[in-house]
């Protein structure tokens, strides 16, 4: 599974981690990514997403249909 949210687009980040005694190595923060099935009214059917745990909280907010719409206006397939 990769660590992308289809709704929000989070992505890893990179950067370095740097010791007590300065040096610095490469490292990576991952989102925090779930993957969560939901009820699709207007097509019948459930859909599994990959989903950041910010993204969970918007959909709830502002309901599945409108989640959908906005991942497809984004041009990937649900």
């Amino acid at each position: 599974m990769s660590a992308h949210c289809q709704l929000t687009g989070a992505a890893p980040v990179f950067g370095n981690a740097v010791s007590h005694s300065h040096r610095r190595t490469r490292r990576r923060w991952d989102p925090n990514i779930q993957r969560r099935r939901y009820w699709l009214p207007s097509e019948g059917r459930h859909v599994r997403l990959t989903l950041s745990t910010r993204a969970i909280k918007i959909i709830d907010r502002i309901g599945i249909e409108q989640a959908v719409g906005r991942i497809r206006a984004r041009g990937e397939r649900v």
